[in-house]
């Protein structure tokens, strides 16, 4: 059983020495995913966890390209590359620079790695050239790139992650763990987001009453509903894309007692929400790690973050 590791970053935007420096968080997929009885009602609700992406950028005055590091990023270069002609356009000054992108979220996993990246990259670039990124800002430069999760938001939100839109800020949990099992291979975020959604207009509407029912739990702080809610999203996100260990899954969260199974809709991971608070937490999450563990193989402890009361979108 592995835990997460790395330190643990400050800020999220931060500028030293003409330097800058952005971080965001990953996901453990999404407590609710689906689509909504309205036009473009594609919808996520996030699970922050404490895996971060950290971005880097030095920029170089003159008319250099921006390079990336490593080279696969190219995604974050496009991005930076657009935050570089922003600032142009502003100073009447070309620059370029280099861009580094350091992650330990796993890739193609259904985490918010790839959003991540660029919510860290808009945050680093903007530093380094004295560019606003306020989250509303962000939202346009993304929606330009890829479908994006609401990690750019420091709490549990609902967010449009097709037309890269907030819905709204639903606060913050008390901190959880997520016995995490991967079944293998990986997703192509755009690809994957192409796929036309079977959902009936019956569905749709319960989507609706889940996310009423999410957002009620998020207030009240309600672990047991919100596992709920995360567990019958995963049921209903088999028709787009089936997961084969689901039901063993549920299986072990009812056998150690757990709260409920929360999976990446659109990728390859799954996990049981536990309680630290709960005074058997020990007990139950050395158990969920066992019987995972004879599931599917390899097994991750993720911890979801908590956020201050009234902790939004960090403007830079």
């Amino acid at each position: 059983m592995s835990q997460e590791a790395g330190p643990r970053p400050g800020p999220a935007g931060a500028r030293s020495a003409g330097i800058g420096v952005g971080t965001a968080f990953g996901t453990f997929g999404e407590l609710l995913q689906g689509v909504l009885p309205e036009e473009d009602g594609d919808f996520l609700v996030t699970l922050p966890v404490a895996r971060w992406t950290m971005a880097t950028f030095r920029p170089e005055p003159g008319p250099g390209d921006v390079l990336v590091r490593p080279a696969r990023k190219t995604k974050a270069l496009q991005l930076a590359r657009t935050i570089c002609e922003l600032a142009e356009l502003r100073t009447g000054v070309p620059v370029g620079g280099t861009l580094r992108v350091n992650s330990v979220i796993p890739e193609g996993k259904g985490l918010a790695s790839s959003s991540a990246d660029l919510v860290a990259t808009a945050r680093a670039v903007g530093q380094a050239l004295d560019v606003a990124m306020p989250p509303s800002r962000i939202e346009r430069l993304l929606a330009d790139i890829e479908p994006t999760d609401g990690v750019l938001y420091q709490a549990i939100v609902a967010f449009h992650h097709r037309t890269v839109r907030l819905r709204g800020i639903l606060g913050s949990l008390p901190v959880m763990a997520v016995v995490g099992i991967d079944e293998g291979g990986s997703v192509d975020t755009v690809d994957f987001n192409r796929i036309p959604k079977p959902f009936t207009l019956a569905d749709r509407h319960e989507y609706a009453r889940l996310l009423d029912r999410l957002a009620c739990a998020v207030r009240r702080r309600d672990l047991a509903e919100v596992g709920r809610v995360a567990t019958r999203s995963a049921q209903l996100n088999q028709l787009l894309r089936h997961k084969w260990s689901l039901e063993p899954m549920r299986e072990i969260c009812r056998e150690v007692g757990g709260l409920g199974v929360a999976v990446a809709h659109s990728g390859t991971t799954l996990g049981i929400l536990l309680d630290t608070a709960d005074p058997s937490y020990t007990q139950r999450v050395s158990a969920a790690a066992q019987a995972c563990g004879e599931l599917a193989g390899g097994v991750t402890v993720y911890r979801t973050l908590g956020f201050p009361t009234g902790a939004r979108g960090a403007s830079s």
